[in-house]
């Protein structure tokens, strides 16, 4: 049965847990240490641990942060349980817990916010967006990762998520919301925040944590080196920002809010790299990920990179990444490429027949040192 901690939350652009998994499997034993300096949703570091290796993980995402850190350092169910059921008793011990600052920040976006959520269920998030402290604990790490894989989605007879009806892979913008729900005469479900994620963490914990725990950074992938010792990876598999594809501070923006981030789409917010929209730019950030794994790849390690990005084609793509890789200021050995059709993209949920990028190259690569 496939583990229920890898879809605790979507990620746009996630590569299935069955990608990692066969390479992990094919490349590293059990003990190995596997990195991924662009962890989004966790799914390389969570499945090495399901398979005995040792996992490091960092994005600069606060979304991929809270998604990784949860599923590689879950706490058990009986301290998550224990942890919101104090929160539901302190909320219902303090009945005014709006503060002004977030009444005036959901002011803002009043429209939005009244359309999307329900009164009762609003207050209720706004009271675990102030509580909730997934930077300095386990437990508050892991509860506000069941909330952002419950904060929206398409709902049901029986709701299944916090918001007015939206795609679960990203947040549609405020104007845009707004217009579809108005049309459409959609209102927001009414939903107590604490059943639901009592209910939902249930579902998540019939699979157990794996035995390892892994190492997670919130940070810039460049400052992975300087937080690990020097070659003690056997293995990295990645997948890197795709040139000029999506922004996640704008795609993933209310989630963003729920921990914490502003109430509408913003961008610089939480990485000021902007080097994802031109070609010449977009191998400088390659070059930079490549000078990493140099430093914490072992001698006879293994590097697979899915990569792929709008405008370029395969021989691009294919002679940029082998290119750039001289940048490791290492020897490496071509063991594979393979481009494979993106089958279904997660835009076509919310923009069918957009163009787009929809090949994926998958690239091979080892360590030759000596």
């Amino acid at each position: 049965m496939r583990h229920r901690f890898h879809s605790i939350c979507p990620y746009f652009a996630m590569f299935p847990e069955s990608f990692a998994e066969s390479w992990i499997d094919r490349l590293s034993v059990p003990g190995d240490m596997v990195i991924d300096p662009f962890s989004g949703r966790g799914t390389t570091a969570f499945q090495s641990l399901l398979m005995d290796r040792r996992a490091v993980a960092t994005d600069t995402n606060p979304v991929a942060y809270v998604l990784t850190k949860a599923k590689t350092r879950a706490p058990s169910f009986r301290r998550l349980t224990k942890r919101l059921d104090e929160l539901e008793e302190l909320y219902q011990s303090r009945p005014t817990i709006r503060r002004p600052a977030e009444a005036q920040e959901c002011r803002a976006e009043s429209e939005f916010f009244s359309l999307a959520f329900s009164p009762a269920t609003l207050r209720e998030i706004l009271f675990l967006r102030r509580e909730l402290k997934y930077l300095d604990t386990d437990e508050d790490c892991m509860l506000a990762a069941v909330m952002l894989g419950s904060l929206h989605g398409e709902s049901t007879t029986l709701p299944r998520y916090l918001s007015n009806q939206m795609p679960r892979t990203i947040s549609t913008k405020p104007a845009y919301s707004v217009r579809f729900w108005r049309r459409h005469g959609y209102e927001p479900p009414k939903v107590n925040a604490f059943e639901l994620l009592r209910k939902r963490s249930e579902y998540r914990y019939v699979s157990s944590r794996p035995r390892r725990r892994g190492r997670v950074f919130l940070g810039d992938m460049r400052e992975l080196p300087r937080k690990l010792p020097s070659g003690l990876a056997a293995l990295a598999v990645t997948s890197p920002p795709y040139l000029d594809t999506t922004s996640f501070e704008e795609d993933q923006w209310l989630r963003h809010w729920a921990i914490g981030g502003p109430a509408s789409p913003a961008e610089g917010v939480y990485s000021p790299d902007d080097r994802l929209r031109t070609r010449e730019a977009y191998w400088s950030f390659i070059g930079d990920m490549w000078r990493c794994l140099g430093q914490l790849v072992r001698d006879d390690g293994h590097v697979v990179i899915r990569i792929a990005g709008n405008k370029l084609n395969d021989t691009e793509l294919e002679q940029g990444l082998i290119g750039t890789s001289c940048l490791s200021g290492r020897r490496l050995q071509l063991r594979s490429i393979d481009s494979s059709p993106i089958v279904r993209r997660q835009t076509d949920a919310f923009r069918p027949g957009s163009s787009g990028r929809r090949v994926e190259l998958d690239c091979h690569l080892q360590f030759a040192d000596g």
